[in-house]
């Protein structure tokens, strides 16, 4: 019993961390020849994890010869003879697990070995169902507290990318060891996907119990280089090798930082570094290649996973990142024949079939082209807008490239996705990414249609602009720039095209850039990977852009292309900025200064100094307002109380008061929206449609407004202003009949019967409720342009659906006489 007691105290010494004493009370018991191959399954690992790979040699070979039917110490000695260089050994180690289990398989039923044999399947491509019944649920059902089987489990779920029930096993697991660090790093692993919060605690967790637990620090490591916070990256590398020397990730991560620093030849040196223990290890390329692909190096990314399937053909895990970075670089042929192939060969990999069951559904979608920009969209969307759409980006590509020196001679694709899960599980491999509108890999864009947005969509227009310039700015990088940089370019560049696109200054915004959460220029691409909340997203968005205003104001554009330039040459964001503008440091207290003084010109009349008390009365409102008459927080509280008690009057003169304070933006559901929705309860037309027009004029997605002044504008017969209004809602929902109406009754009022036949065939792909008047009216437009053969082919669609239709027989007989003649 003593032993026992002392082998879980030495257990826990290692899960805490004190790897040097749990493997000095490990050796003390292995030298004492104590016949517990516990004992030096733990000494093994102990030095595995400080990189004594020689003395782990010598450890196995002694411990194998007196456990020779243990499969779980074959198992780990297999990696330990991987680190010294035996290739070939470890794989006839591998093989005499096989040959054991075939030999007498009901000798190895023990928890250890099942856990063994199973991981052994796993890694061997075995069907991952069959691996978790024969042996990881059993072993479960025998003991279900044996926490290593749930451990197995959340592995093997992990590895085919099926994160609920890695996460839900993982949960039970930690009820029974709340202490065990890896139960928390693989929690994070899991929740990683869909809960960046959650998986961030998780991690925190995995540190607190074990603060030299390698695999977290190397997630910290792979957080950091996201983050490009590459000095704290480099200090968690060396804190690792200072526990392992050898650590081939460690290794792998210094490649990448070297690569991103444009220093080919050291990145070349720390790759041999991560391979001098074992030189045929597949998964060194796989982790420098992934980690350039996540800085958007799908070009380098995909060179290194074809360098890790010449060491090993059959490692499924660089063959489908080899497919995902084909299909983020455009040659679709290969990179879905590669994900077929993967999901064919591992079925239970979601990731892998989704991408192919979504593959299906492209091959559906129609493709527009022009100036070699390739749009696939949905047939009956690309029926409605596609035209729309190829304009404007063949514009895009015109204006931004000519701008930015850029010039593209790759194909573009552009794929637009009706179902929101379809545009995620292409974009990001699994559903979700809610938030996402779009995104750019560099010549491949890929976004969210007005219908998966809900009621109220983004204007489409504006975030094809936005994705557009990604195409034309990582073109001129070659993918070698800061997340916050590429995003900022895009926004003043949505806002330079139209003054409606893109974020603006809002009271929201001002609070923020003068409070806490205004980042540091050199720390702005972390604010878009793990943002507080969706608004601290945005306002990431919103000060990039600001940055760029600024950069170009004082510096003009000449020298954030000249940055761009050095980019793409390989220098470092800091090097690039030196060499253009001077340092990043001085960049950080400049900017600093410039976006507070921005913030304070946004409505100056106004008091933000303090906030009333948290859930006051009206009275309570009312006194501040008339204490404090210039006090924000006290009259827009005053004003959605008002409003929610229908006291139109009252709260119109709160909100006039804002008006000319300056608190006005385009913002949803803002001072203007709640004043005009005012003007309407109390009949002033007028002042709603001014108060409407403004708001259109600061937003480019304000469709409830549009709405509202289609129906001023039709009822005054407006017929311009109508034809207007209607474009301005196509460019935000073109798959609702609103706007092609619109255009269509303006067309008939003003003889465009172009405006009429165009609106006529996109309402008929709406599923509309009298298609034979439609057919009708289109044919007649179609008609007086003398484009009789159209026209004939659609009054005879209006025939088909309504035979006894006179005004359709009528223009039949004109047609069929005509074309006669």
């Amino acid at each position: 019993m003593s032993h026992a007691a002392d082998l879980a105290e030495a257990e826990a010494t290692f899960l805490r961390g004190d790897y040097e004493a749990a493997q000095q009370m490990a050796a003390e018991e292995v030298a004492r020849g104590v016949w517990n191959e516990q004992w030096s399954k733990l000494l093994i690992r102990c030095q595995l994890t400080r990189g004594e790979y020689a003395q782990a040699l010598q450890t196995y070979e002694k411990a194998i010869s007196r456990y020779s039917s243990s499969l779980s110490l074959r198992l780990l000695g297999r990696d330990v003879l991987r680190m010294n260089g035996q290739n070939d050994r470890a794989k006839q180690e591998a093989a005499l697990i096989l040959l054991t289990l075939q030999r007498s398989p009901t000798r190895y039923l023990s928890r250890d070995n099942m856990i063994a044999a199973g991981r052994y399947f796993a890694e061997s491509g075995e069907d991952a169902r069959e691996v978790l019944e024969l042996f990881y649920d059993r072993v479960r059902d025998v003991d279900p507290n044996f926490v290593e089987a749930y451990i197995a489990t959340a592995e093997l779920a992990l590895s085919k990318g099926d994160y609920k029930v890695a996460g839900d096993t993982l949960a039970k697991a930690a009820k029974l060891s709340p202490d065990h660090p890896m139960i928390a790093f693989l929690a994070y692993r899991a929740w990683q996907p869909s809960d960046s919060e959650r998986a961030t605690l998780e991690l925190e967790r995995a540190v607190q119990l074990n603060p030299n637990h390698v695999p977290s620090m190397l997630a910290r490591v792979d957080h950091w280089i996201d983050r490009e916070r590459y000095d704290e990256a480099r200090e968690m590398i060396t804190s690792v090798l200072e526990i392992n020397p050898h650590q081939w990730e460690a290794w792998c991560y210094l490649a990448v930082l070297a690569h991103l620093d444009g220093k080919f030849e050291i990145e070349s040196l720390m790759r041999q570094s991560a391979l001098s223990s074992w030189a045929e290890n597949p998964e060194v390329d796989y982790l420098i290649g992934r980690k350039l692909s996540d800085k958007y190096r799908f070009a380098e990314g995909a060179e290194y996973q074809r360098r890790s399937l010449t060491i090993d053909p059959s490692f499924h895990e660089s063959s489908f990142q080899l497919s995902q970075d084909l299909l983020r670089l455009g040659f679709d042929d290969v990179g879905w024949e590669l994900a077929e192939k993967v999901s064919t060969d591992d079925p239970y990999n979601v990731v892998a079939h989704n991408l192919v069951t979504l593959h299906d559904t492209l091959s559906r979608f129609s493709v527009l082209s022009r100036d070699d920009i390739h749009i696939r969209m949905e047939p009956s969307e690309a029926e409605i807008y596609g035209e729309a759409v190829i304009d404007l980006l063949s514009d895009a590509k015109r204006v931004l490239c000519e701008k930015y020196g850029v010039v593209v001679n790759e194909p573009i694709f552009v794929e637009i996705f009706p179902a929101q899960k379809d545009f995620a599980i292409r974009t990001f491999g699994l559903p979700g990414g809610d938030g996402f509108l779009g995104v750019c890999f560099g010549r491949v864009v890929t976004a969210n249609s007005p219908a998966s947005q809900g009621p109220r969509p983004s204007n489409w227009q504006s975030v094809l602009w936005h994705e557009f310039c990604h195409v034309v700015t990582l073109e001129k990088t070659r993918n070698r720039m800061p997340r916050w940089l590429s995003e900022g370019i895009s926004v003043y560049e949505e806002r330079q095209r139209n003054p409606s696109w893109g974020e603006h200054m809002s009271p929201v915004y001002r609070m923020m850039m003068l409070g806490d959460d205004l980042t540091p220029v050199s720390e702005l691409s972390g604010a878009f990977l793990t943002p507080k909340s969706g608004l601290h997203l945005q306002f990431a968005y919103f000060e990039s852009s600001l940055v760029v205003e600024y950069l170009i104001d004082k510096h003009g554009l000449r020298r954030l292309r000249e940055i761009l330039d050095s980019l793409g040459d390989g220098l470092s964001m800091q090097a690039s900025f030196e060499r253009s503008i001077g340092s990043m440091e001085r960049l950080d207290v400049e900017f600093a200064e410039y976006a507070r003084n921005r913030a304070r010109s946004f409505a100056p009349l106004a008091d933000w100094s303090s906030k009333v008390s948290e859930k006051p009365t009206q009275d309570e409102l009312v006194g501040w307002s008339i204490a404090q008459p210039n006090q924000y927080d006290a009259l827009q509280q005053l004003a959605t109380l008002q409003m929610s008690r229908k006291q139109w009057e009252s709260a119109k003169q709160t909100l006039q008061r804002l008006v000319e304070l300056g608190v006005v933006s385009g913002s949803r559901d803002g001072v203007l929206e709640q004043l005009a929705r005012v003007y309407r309860e109390l009949n002033d037309r007028d002042a709603e449609l001014e108060t409407l027009r403004q708001v259109i004029d600061l937003s480019g997605d304000a469709l409830p407004a549009l709405e509202r002044l289609i129906d001023h504008a039709r009822a005054s017969k407006d017929w311009t202003q109508l034809a207007e209004l209607g474009e301005r809602v196509l460019a935000i929902h073109p798959l609702r009949p609103l706007g092609h109406e619109a255009i269509m009754d303006a067309g008939r009022e003003l003889d465009r019967p172009q405006w009429v036949a165009r609106g006529a065939m996109s309402l008929l792909q709406l599923d509309p409720v009298d298609a034979a008047g439609l057919h009708y009216q289109c044919a007649r437009a179609l008609a007086s342009m003398e484009r009789n053969d159209e026209a004939k082919h659609h009054v005879l669609r209006a025939l088909a659906d309504a035979p006894r239709y006179r005004a359709a027989h009528q223009l039949l007989y004109q047609l069929t006489n005509e074309l006669a003649e």
